[in-house]
């Protein structure tokens, strides 16, 4: 099946899992022998060019998904091109944006946000001291937040065919867990995917987003 035929399914508003989160793709690396640990790229499946709104959603479900395993306080990067906000480069102005939300607590569970943040700066702790970049997040990032589906689709794949990588992908904000892996992936990431789709379906959500209000 292409995946659009199985995302009409999934978001049919009649007999589809749409719930009052909004779903979205999170692919699972398992970088453990290259970073030491497990990264989450999200969205590189379903909304094609998100707003800050979105976004915001989006990365709270990768958070929520982050959890399952372990992960208390994931280190949340917000990929664009390049380390500074650009008012030419709307990618970097919303990493900004989300990082300035996460200070102001807007995000429940915990979770540390930084961005905008190149792809070397978020994955390697040597690329952020060589940039003079210094954050909890930079180097160490446990959640990639790409700008938009282009992004997230080229990451995610280079990561399989370029690194022999093995990952899972799922949809996260649905009524039920949903696996939704690339028709060419192996049956080793597609078993890898139905795995963490049973292991959602143990986990209760309790996720806020805080818009509009002052909160103390």
């Amino acid at each position: 099946l292409h995946t659009d035929d199985v995302l009409r399914a999934v978001l049919d508003r009649d007999t589809g899992l749409r719930t009052r989160a909004v779903m979205s793709h999170v692919f699972i690396w398992e970088a453990t022998d290259i970073l030491g640990r497990l990264i989450f790229v999200t969205d590189a499946s379903m909304n094609i060019a998100p707003d800050l709104v979105t976004k915001a959603d989006i990365l709270l479900n990768a958070v929520h998904l982050a959890g399952m395993f372990g992960i208390e306080r994931p280190r949340v990067a917000i990929l664009a091109a390049v380390e500074l906000v650009n008012p030419k480069m709307p990618a970097t102005v919303e990493a900004g944006s989300l990082a300035k939300m996460c200070e102001r607590r807007q995000f429940s569970p915990a979770c540390v946000i930084d961005g905008p943040l190149a792809l070397d700066n978020a994955l390697s702790e040597r690329a952020a001291a060589v940039k003079g970049i210094t954050s909890e997040v930079a180097g160490r990032a446990d959640i990639i937040l790409v700008p938009d589906i282009e992004a997230g689709n080229s990451l995610a794949k280079s990561f399989v065919y370029l690194t022999k990588g093995r990952m899972a992908g799922v949809v996260v904000g649905a009524s039920a867990p949903v696996v939704l892996t690339s028709r060419a992936d192996s049956a080793e990431n597609k078993l890898y995917s139905m795995a963490v789709a049973v292991l959602m379906s143990a986990f209760e959500r309790d996720l806020e987003l805080k818009i509009g209000k002052v909160h103390f």
